[in-house]
């Protein structure tokens, strides 16, 4: 196995102007109902096509060596463990209103991953020039910030300014230093000491000097984020960004190259699948779909689809699962092609198929009908059917992100249990 990243999701990504509106987030579009797809003649031996590369970590690291950005250290602001497997650094401005609403859920994304995500604090105040000033208090707030720093207290100066940034943002610099004296008060901090550092001519420099190197460094605006040494566009929510750090966090368990061929075309395969809800019995159809059936086999032997949600569930269409991450954008590192049987159509209830966003696209995905959906014909493979347990598939939580990308997680898989006759 090898890091899948996001190499080629990000490279290139185009970045928000300073604390612009951020458009809204893209649905996955994996198995929806669609206007009927013209049929492919798919050869079913198609050749599985591996995604993921030996030297694609050399490739990533080669990329990230030359950006600007320079490695995260122990000199940087950060919380979260050194050794977490996603390094969220952000180039923020304490003034940006954006920076603020970004900031909760950093917090969330750390919360809910406290041992594999870890949040860097980098400044980037949006000085401007004197013809043109951009947010005239923002070198003063990072300077106030590494102030409570010599105090040990740079989150907590970091977390109030963004927190009440509404109450300073339009003083004038006299009143801002009064109500950071005041505020470095509250936090604990000794005043004088504060008040003295909050007019170092070095800080200032640093302010500036951030300001500066942003600019030549290509930044657009604030806040700006590299996520494992890689620029992001922020989308202005958690959904989408929690999607990217569970993609992320994802590609260690992800496979180089193909499974190699082993299902037996003329034997018997049956599936259970373990649910919080009860057990769901699958027949598999190797003579009608092996790549499809062969591929679901060996990633059920090597525990992918445990633990794993079923992420969207439409009553009356299908419900859909195979994805660890839950966003519907992942895959275990490898696609294959359809295998269309003219005696296989979506005409019933209790179909397994392979959810796909393109005729070479299937991965670990899959849907299970809940009636007739023959928009789907020719469209997607279908590779088993139901034996035993409707009632629970029917009794699964509905689940739609592309209406509520945030709900709660759906049901889980606990176990995949495979059985050959």
């Amino acid at each position: 196995m090898s890091k899948n990243l996001l190499l080629i999701s990000l490279i290139g990504a185009v970045l928000l102007s300073a604390c612009a509106s951020a458009p809204a987030a893209s649905d996955d579009g994996a198995a929806e109902p669609a206007p009927a797809l013209e049929s492919v003649d798919a050869d079913p031996q198609m050749v599985c096509t591996s995604e993921i590369s030996e030297d694609l970590d050399q490739q990533r690291a080669t990329y990230v060596a030359g950006l600007p950005f320079p490695l995260v250290t122990d000199e940087d602001w950060q919380r979260g463990p050194a050794d977490a497997e996603v390094t969220i650094v952000e180039y923020g401005d304490l003034q940006c209103p954006n920076c603020a609403a970004l900031e909760p859920l950093l917090a969330r994304l750390a919360e809910e991953n406290p041992e594999d995500v870890r949040v860097v604090f980098r400044h980037f105040p949006l000085i401007g020039t004197e013809e043109q000033p951009l947010h005239p208090l923002a070198a003063q707030a990072a300077v106030a910030a590494e102030a409570a720093g010599r105090q040990d207290a740079f989150w907590e100066m970091h977390d109030l300014l963004f927190d009440r940034q509404p109450q300073w943002t339009t003083l004038s610099d006299e009143e801002f230093s009064a109500w950071l004296v005041d505020a470095a008060g509250e936090l604990g901090l000794d005043s004088a000491q504060f008040a003295e550092d909050l007019a170092d001519p070095e800080l200032a420099a640093m302010a500036q000097e951030a300001w500066d190197w942003g600019v030549q460094s290509g930044m657009g605006g604030t806040p700006f984020l590299l996520i494992n040494g890689i620029p992001y566009q922020w989308q202005g929510d958690y959904a989408s960004l929690s999607a990217v750090v569970r993609l992320e966090m994802l590609s260690d368990e992800q496979f180089i190259g193909c499974p190699a061929m082993t299902i037996d075309p003329d034997r018997e395969y049956t599936v259970t699948l373990q649910t919080e809800k009860g057990d769901i019995v699958l027949r598999l159809l190797p003579d009608v779909a092996p790549m499809a059936v062969n591929s679901f086999v060996f990633l059920a032997e090597n525990d992918w689809f445990d633990g794993v949600s079923f992420h969207r569930v439409l009553p009356g269409f299908m419900a859909q699962g195979g994805d660890p991450t839950g966003t519907g954008l992942a895959g275990p590192g490898y696609t294959f092609g359809l295998e269309i049987s003219a005696d296989w159509t979506f005409d019933r209830a209790g179909l397994l198929a392979m959810a796909n966003s393109g005729p070479t696209s299937n991965g670990s995905q899959f849907f299970i009908t809940y009636g007739p959906a023959e928009h789907l014909n020719g469209a997607y493979t279908i590779f088993g059917e139901v034996l035993d347990g409707m009632d629970v598939l029917e009794n699964l939580t509905a689940r739609n992100p592309a209406e509520n990308p945030d709900a709660p997680s759906g049901d889980l898989i606990l176990d995949v249990i495979v059985e050959v006759n």
